[in-house]
């Protein structure tokens, strides 16, 4: 079991092997960054079900830094890691990167205030079988290959998309690794980027991962 801080944010989903790019300014959450910084818990940015109680109206940058918004119930579901703080601006916001790293299930409620924690245990995929180890390499080919089409009148896409295609780091990464990873670089409603994350199969994440991409 792994303790997590909870930072919920309607309509992010976040996957293992991407980095998530993050402002932080309400007073809780500041908080509760200066406390994972120290202790090393991990962050988990995530989904969010439904908003438990409302956030104050704020009419200026001030009144935000020193109130707290609106609470959410996150899903259960959800990726974590360390974060790391890039920037301390000097009113107190804070600029930090969240390294994903691995997806977790919410198990315990530790607290609720002022910010969330939850005991957390982790939630992998499931072996694939034969059949779906040899299909996910047709899949990863297929997908890299619609993606090149798709960004074939952007000029600046369509070479990033080349750059993953080439790259070693992509080649040698896992069929699971390389399922997450995508949506670091694609992006889809964040209802059905839920979806994906709740699979513990590579082969149907992979699957359904290009039937999305087919419908583009």
């Amino acid at each position: 079991m792994t303790e997590i801080c909870i930072f919920p944010i309607p309509g992010c989903v976040t996957f293992p092997g991407t980095v998530f790019p993050l402002h932080v300014f309400e007073p809780r959450y500041r908080e509760m960054i200066h406390h994972c910084l120290d202790t090393g818990m991990p962050v988990a940015i995530c989904h969010t079900r439904k908003e438990i109680s409302p956030g104050k109206p704020v009419e200026s940058l001030e009144q935000a830094l020193n109130s707290n918004q609106a609470t959410y119930r996150p899903y259960d579901i959800f990726s974590a890691g360390p974060c790391e703080l890039l920037d301390t601006t000097e009113d107190g916001r804070m600029l930090l990167n969240v390294h994903i790293e691995q997806r977790y299930r919410r198990d315990r409620e530790i607290q609720l205030l002022p910010y969330q924690v939850y005991e957390c245990s982790p939630f992998p995929d499931l072996a694939s079988t034969p059949d779906e180890a040899a299909a996910n390499a047709l899949l990863r080919d297929k997908i890299i290959h619609r993606l090149q089409a798709l960004s074939h009148p952007e000029p600046a896409a369509r070479q990033a998309i080349d750059q993953i295609a080439e790259s070693p780091a992509w080649q040698a990464k896992s069929d699971s690794e390389f399922s997450m990873a995508l949506f670091g670089i694609i992006r889809f409603d964040a209802d059905i980027l839920q979806g994906l994350l709740e699979m513990n199969s590579t082969h149907q994440r992979l699957q359904h991962t290009l039937e999305l991409l087919n419908e583009v």
